[in-house]
């Protein structure tokens, strides 16, 4: 099968950097075994490599010593922990972002029939993709919000939120406030010194470049959130009840150490390559692929007003072409994209694509100026060919 050029970074980032495939076959072939299990060396430099995993997180996320990180499968699993372990009985008014995930949507829908809970939408300039503070301010004098959940940045337009902003100015409202940073983690900085955030998600196998099948949430110490699952923990085993401490309470059953391992070297390899490296990298392709798209009339382009609250996310709809023959046509010549609603149809809603959706080109490091150039001698062709 011929090499594509991959442009579906905010599906999953690819490829991975060389050193999470050597350390994972490298782990397995000699670590492949469970952690809290037993008392023997392997078993604990697994626990070690998790441990470690862990700490490297909490140094990426600045995280203040009441924090603790938690390893999910994955950060939707992550967000329904939270969503469905926190006491509803206090919460009434939910503010969220035109851009969340279904992820978000699918799982308040499913609490909403459980619970009273009246769902807000943050003040957005649709033109300008950019939250207006003074706005949302007015918001919650009228309605005060008992919970506020934020995209970090959309997965449809990659315009970013001011969550710094916004999370201080719930926090004058005695609110909870929710980050879903699957985008964001290890791209952009989150200070959790800084920024008051009750609950922080990441997704591993994104912008942390590593596998699929670990994630988490960040959270502080003596959260009371209801578990989701029970079951071992590998201690105390005599006890029937599930540990309350944080992070044992939602980890339970035996972890992915492979894709955590993998986390582990991806992790490493930011602090090598440095975040704010990977990030100039991106921002420098994001404005070329803009320049390219917006070459072409017959292309809209949905881009934030400006390019510093921009992620390397950028979705476009082409006069006279549905989004889904395009991604054909451009996979015909080895470009992959995704086409659609990106499993957030609030957001098209939003921008006025629904149902037909967009389409999504999502960069990565690992991308090049070359494949940008491609993009543009493919998009020739559809219209003067």
């Amino acid at each position: 099968m011929k090499d594509i050029i991959y442009f579906d970074n905010s599906a999953t980032t690819y490829p991975k950097p060389e050193i999470v495939y050597n350390y994972m076959d490298e782990f397995y072939r000699k670590f492949g075994i469970n952690a809290n299990r037993g008392k023997y060396s392997k078993s604990n430099h697994v626990r070690d490599i998790i441990d470690s995993t862990r700490k490297l997180l909490k140094e990426l996320f600045n995280c203040p010593k009441d924090k603790e990180v938690v390893f999910t499968s994955s950060a939707t699993e992550a967000i329904n922990i939270i969503l469905q372990g926190i006491n509803w009985s206090s919460i009434n008014n939910v503010y969220l972002t035109r851009f969340e995930h279904n992820a978000i949507l699918r799982t308040l829908n499913h609490l909403k029939k459980k619970y009273n809970i009246n769902i807000n939408y943050l003040e957005c300039d649709k033109e300008s993709l950019t939250y207006n503070l003074e706005k949302i301010r007015y918001q919650f004098d009228e309605i005060n919000p008992d919970l506020v959940i934020m995209t970090h940045a959309s997965n449809v337009c990659g315009n970013i939120t001011p969550i710094k902003e916004i999370s201080s100015i719930a926090k004058k409202y005695n609110s909870k406030t929710m980050v879903d940073g699957a985008q964001t983690s290890g791209l952009l900085d989150i200070n959790l010194k800084k920024t008051d955030i009750d609950y922080l998600v990441f997704a591993g196998h994104k912008t942390l470049y590593g596998p699929f099948g670990i994630s988490g949430f960040v959270v502080n110490n003596d959260s009371n959130i209801r578990p989701l699952m029970f079951g071992g923990t590998g201690y105390d085993s005599a006890n029937i009840e599930l540990p309350e401490s944080i992070p044992q309470k939602f980890e339970v059953g035996s972890k992915n150490t492979l894709a955590i391992a993998g986390l582990y070297a991806s992790l490493k390899w930011i602090n090598k390559v440095g975040r704010e490296e990977i990030l100039k990298s991106e921002k420098k392709l994001t404005k070329l692929l803009l320049e390219c798209l917006e070459d072409f009339d017959n292309i809209k382009v949905f881009k934030t007003k400006d390019l510093e609250n921009q992620l390397g996310v950028v979705s476009c709809v082409f006069n006279n072409i549905a989004s889904n023959t395009v991604g054909q046509v451009l996979d015909k010549n080895n470009i992959a994209v995704r086409t659609g609603l990106h499993c957030a149809p609030e957001a098209h809603k939003f921008i006025n694509t629904f149902p037909g959706g967009t389409v999504r080109f999502s960069l990565s490091y690992f991308n090049n100026e070359d494949q940008i150039s491609k993009i543009y001698d493919v998009l020739e062709e559809i219209y003067f060919s």
